[in-house]
């Protein structure tokens, strides 16, 4: 493989593993707090159309993108309202969550544009553009091209992804809110005790969910695609959740596990590479299949060795 080809595939590595990140970090600070949430998939696809949408209609992308993220933190407020206010099942608010929004974005999508459930294509300022860093083009042997091709020239988002992972690691292992976060998620009854607000801290892990969820959804309609069409999300939400166990609940991890997705993900575009790599013909189906195969092997393989938080799915109920 010679390094053009390699850096395409890293290139693409890095913009499909941005949702997954992005949804995995939102997974980790919900879960962190002892929230389980396998709703991901139906906030990123809410989020996805309304950012597609609202971009499409107004031809403004940040306009898109708080409309994701509003949508977004809308079923983010009713997953915590059933799991932390009424106590309800958490898996069963995140599997209606999914529901919900699968059936919601074609519905208003048709009504909306009458195009079979999708939106228009986005087109100039409906757009996130790449963004050309300062040096790129530079003239030096392997330096030049890894920059030029691999760093330079992704959009805004996916460097606030990558941003993201340090922030989020500085958040959760650096600051008092971290510190709190992660106590929730293990001991809610010992917290209370302290007289840190059990309910608050929950819906506060809950609401930086919806917000990355928003992102991450904003980011496949409105920067990885030119629109929004049916089940775009394509199962990344539960590809995510994998990766956060996988990741054993932490950021650099996560990345690293995003990434592998990422990889496959990019793989089965260039069945042509794996062909060369492998010396013979893999079937495109199967390179479809890879990263939702390697997705049931975590499930299956990991679950019992990564431990979850403590409390993660259990509501607290304050002791009078």
């Amino acid at each position: 493989m010679d390094l053009e080809t390699l850096l395409q595939v890293l290139d693409s590595t890095i913009r499909l593993a941005t949702p997954l990140l992005l949804a995995c970090l939102a997974g980790l600070f919900s879960e962190r707090a002892g929230i389980f949430d396998i709703g991901l998939e139906g906030k990123m696809l809410a989020a996805a159309f309304f950012s597609g949408a609202v971009a499409y209609t107004t031809g403004t992308v940040w306009l898109g993108l708080l409309a994701g993220i509003a949508a977004s933190l809308t079923l983010s407020g009713i997953h915590g309202l059933a799991s932390i206010t009424f106590r309800g099942n958490q898996l069963i608010s995140g599997v209606a969550i999914n529901f919900l929004a699968s059936g919601m974005t074609v519905v208003i999508a048709e009504d909306w544009f009458r195009q079979g459930g999708r939106t228009p294509s986005l087109v100039g300022d409906a757009r996130f553009k790449p963004i050309e860093l300062p040096l790129s083009g530079i003239d030096i042997p392997l330096i030049g091209p890894i920059y030029t091709d691999l760093i330079s020239g992704h959009t805004i988002l996916v460097y606030l992804a990558l941003l993201l992972v340090p922030a989020s690691w500085w958040l959760l292992y650096r600051t008092r809110f971290g510190l709190r976060l992660r106590a929730v998620g293990e001991n809610p009854a010992a917290v209370d005790t302290a007289g840190i607000n059990v309910t608050g801290l929950r819906f506060a892990a809950v609401g930086i969910c919806g917000v990355l969820c928003g992102i991450a959804g904003a980011y496949l309609a409105t920067a990885l695609q030119a629109g929004f069409v049916k089940e775009m999300s394509a199962g990344r939400g539960f590809i995510a959740l994998a990766a956060l166990i996988f990741a054993k609940w932490r950021p650099w991890h996560a990345l690293v596990a995003c990434l592998l997705f990422g990889l496959l993900q990019a793989l089965s575009l260039r069945p042509d590479v794996v062909t060369a790599m492998t010396s013979f013909d893999v079937p495109v189906q199967l390179l479809d299949a890879l990263p939702y195969i390697l997705t049931v092997v975590i499930l299956a393989g990991f679950v019992g060795k990564a431990i979850p938080p403590r409390a993660g799915g259990e509501p607290y109920v304050k002791e009078q």
